[in-house]
């Protein structure tokens, strides 16, 4: 008889955890690399920065979707007064995940595998401010590899690249 009784307290023991514990496949989670945020009516999803290392260019990568009439402008405040701003039109998604894509911040504090916290203004339909904290990437992985900005050739270095034509006799 006591086992029994052993046996049916165990079974409630085990069996009880789920009554005060939330399920785990109810639970909603972000299942990308980035992170995701919803600023009225601007829905950011998936959003990192790809950079080389602490103290060079960022590049924001991301989904954007404004639920709104109008354009709303994103302004995106890192480190150092460096900045971006993008505009999303209504109802359709803005992916920013070329090379191609301007969305650059010009010094990114952290470097790859840390975070980097940024600011971030919106404007146009309604006018919204929040802190977010970005997951900050390198070209380690392939699908990140062709997003690394480049620093941009200074006026010095593309003149001294330019041949010189020199005449012959």
């Amino acid at each position: 008889m006591s086992l029994i009784a052993a046996i049916g307290i165990g079974a409630m023991a085990f069996t009880g955890c789920s009554a005060i514990n939330q399920q785990s496949t109810a639970m909603e989670v972000t299942v990308s690399d980035g992170v995701h945020l919803d600023m009225g009516k601007l829905e950011l999803r998936n959003v990192l920065i790809i950079s080389e290392a602490a103290g060079k260019p960022g590049r924001v990568a991301g989904s954007f979707y404004n639920d709104a009439d109008s354009d709303i402008t994103l302004t995106i405040s890192g480190a150092a007064g460096s900045q971006t701003e993008i505009t999303v039109k209504p109802g359709v998604p803005l992916i920013l995940s070329t090379a191609s894509d301007q969305a650059i911040l010009s010094t990114v504090e952290q470097p790859p595998g840390s975070v980097e916290t940024v600011e971030l203004r919106q404007s146009g339909a309604g006018s919204e401010t929040a802190s977010l904290k970005v997951p900050v990437l390198d070209g380690t992985l392939a699908e990140y590899k062709n997003l690394v900005p480049t620093a941009a050739p200074t006026t010095e270095a593309a003149a001294e690249a330019t041949p010189t034509a020199t005449a012959t006799p």
